[in-house]
C-alpha cells in the first residue's frame, strides 16, 4: 500500500472534515430522509430523493476521508530538525530572478494543494525542483515560455 504524504494540519483538517460528516451532516440527513417518507410515495416525492442523492455523496466522501487518512504518512514538520534544506512541509521564500518578485509557498500533499492560500502539492513540477535544494541555492524551472530561475531565499519549518 502505497503511503500518501500529509502535513499534520492537513491530517487534523481531514478528521474534523471526517468528525462533522459522521456526527453532524449524517444525522441531518437521516432526519431530512425519515421526514421525506413520511410524507407519502416515494416515486414522485423530490425531497425524499434529494435527500439520498445528498446521502449518497456524503458516504461516498466519508470512505474517500477514511481511505486517505488510512493511507497517510503524517510528517509533522514543526518536529523535524531546523535545516535550511527544503523538504515537505516547509515553506519557501523564492525570488524570481528574472523580475525580483517575491513569493512563499508550503510544500503539501496533492489533497492539501490550494494555490490561494500558497500551498503546492509535493507533486508540482516547481515543489519537484525545490526538493532537497538549500536556501541560498538557485534553480531553473521549465516554464512555456522558457526557463525560469528563482533563488531560494529562506526556508522556514512552521
Amino acid at each position: 500500500m502505497n503511503k500518501i504524504p500529509m502535513t499534520a494540519d492537513g491530517a487534523i483538517q481531514l478528521k474534523e472534515e471526517l468528525h462533522n460528516l459522521k456526527s453532524i451532516e449524517r444525522p441531518k440527513i437521516v432526519s431530512a430522509i425519515k421526514e421525506a417518507r413520511e410524507k407519502g410515495d416515494l416515486k414522485e416525492n423530490a425531497e425524499y430523493h434529494a435527500a439520498r442523492e445528498e446521502q449518497s455523496f456524503m458516504e461516498g466522501r466519508i470512505k474517500d476521508i477514511e481511505a486517505k487518512l488510512s493511507k497517510a504518512h503524517v510528517i509533522d514538520i514543526k518536529a523535524m530538525p531546523v535545516s535550511t534544506k527544503v523538504i515537505f512541509g516547509s515553506t519557501v521564500l523564492l525570488i524570481n530572478l528574472d523580475d525580483g518578485k517575491k513569493v512563499t509557498y508550503k510544500l503539501v500533499g496533492e489533497d492539501e494543494a490550494d494555490l490561494k492560500i500558497k500551498k503546492i502539492s509535493i507533486t508540482s513540477p516547481l515543489a519537484r525542483a525545490l526538493i532537497g535544494k538549500d536556501q541560498g541555492d538557485v534553480i531553473e524551472l521549465k516554464m512555456p515560455n522558457g526557463i525560469t530561475e528563482y533563488e531560494i531565499s529562506k526556508v522556514k519549518y512552521e
